[in-house]
C-alpha cells in the first residue's frame, strides 16, 4: 500500500514537472524579445501560448521571429542598404579616378611623340 502511494506521488510530480516543463519552453522566445526590447514583443508571447494548442508546431519560428531583432541594428534592412549605398558611392568615385587618369595618360601619349621628334637627330644630321 506504502508503494502505490510513492507510485502516485512519483506519477503526480512527473506531471507537473513536464506540464511546467513545456510552459517554461514555449516562453523562452518570448523571452529572448523581452530582452532584445523587440517592438513584437506581444504577438510573440500570445503565438507562443497558441503554439500550446498547435504541440509547438509554431515554435520554431517563433523562436526565429525573436532572434531577428536586434537593438542596435533593428532588423539589420537599413544597414545592408547603407553598406550598399556606400559602397556604390566608392564605386563611382573610383570610377572617375579611372577615367580621370585614363585622360592624363591619353594627354601625356600626345605629348610624347613631339617632344621626341624635337628632340631626336634626323638622318642626315646623323650621316654626316
Amino acid at each position: 500500500m506504502f508503494l502505490d502511494y510513492i507510485a502516485l506521488g512519483l506519477l503526480v510530480f512527473v506531471a507537473l514537472v513536464i506540464f511546467y516543463g513545456i510552459i517554461v519552453i514555449h516562453d523562452i522566445p518570448y523571452e529572448i524579445a523581452k530582452k532584445r526590447n523587440h517592438p513584437h514583443q506581444d504577438a510573440i508571447h500570445v503565438t507562443g501560448w497558441i503554439s500550446l494548442f498547435t504541440l509547438h508546431a509554431l515554435w520554431p519560428f517563433l523562436w526565429i521571429w525573436a532572434t531577428l531583432w536586434r537593438e542596435d541594428r533593428g532588423w539589420g534592412m537599413t544597414q545592408i542598404k547603407q553598406e550598399q549605398s556606400d559602397l556604390h558611392h566608392d564605386i563611382t568615385q573610383l570610377n572617375q579616378k579611372v577615367q580621370d587618369l585614363t585622360e592624363q595618360v591619353e594627354q601625356l601619349k600626345q605629348s610624347q611623340p613631339q617632344q621626341h621628334a624635337s628632340t631626336k637627330p634626323t638622318q642626315s644630321e646623323g650621316d654626316a
